[in-house]
């Protein structure tokens, strides 16, 4: 994909995470892991009416966010780590004028403690 067509994903990536229901439930998601969260539960800890959760999470499925799979009667959402990937990586690829070094330690920011529980 050329950097156009990259920057454009990128922006609407930007856009679909720009609203606060979407960016909690993807943050929600994302603290899930692969394990995702069914619809209802991820309505409920939003706190909006199912039919509002669903736009909001077709919005972060079409910015390649998010990812949906039907089981039965339910609908699973995960997020969609490469595409957070994509975007974390074009928003850092030309970080700092080709001194990476600068931009330190980006990762090691995060707190992320071993086998702690997922409260959702």
């Amino acid at each position: 994909m050329d950097d156009l067509n990259t920057q454009v994903w990128a922006v609407d990536a930007l856009g679909a995470l720009a609203h606060e229901t979407r960016l909690s439930a993807f943050r929600a998601l994302v603290k899930a892991g692969p394990e995702g969260m069914i619809a209802g539960a991820l309505s409920q800890h939003c706190g909006v009416p199912p039919s509002t959760m669903s736009h909001h999470l077709a919005t972060l499925e079409r910015a390649a966010l998010v990812q949906s799979a039907r089981e039965s009667r339910l609908i699973r959402y995960r997020a969609d780590f490469a595409g957070m990937r994509r975007l974390l990586t074009f928003l850092m690829q030309d970080c700092c004028q080709g001194a990476p070094e600068m931009c330190g330690d980006l990762l090691g920011d995060l707190i992320c403690p071993a086998n702690q529980p997922v409260n959702i």
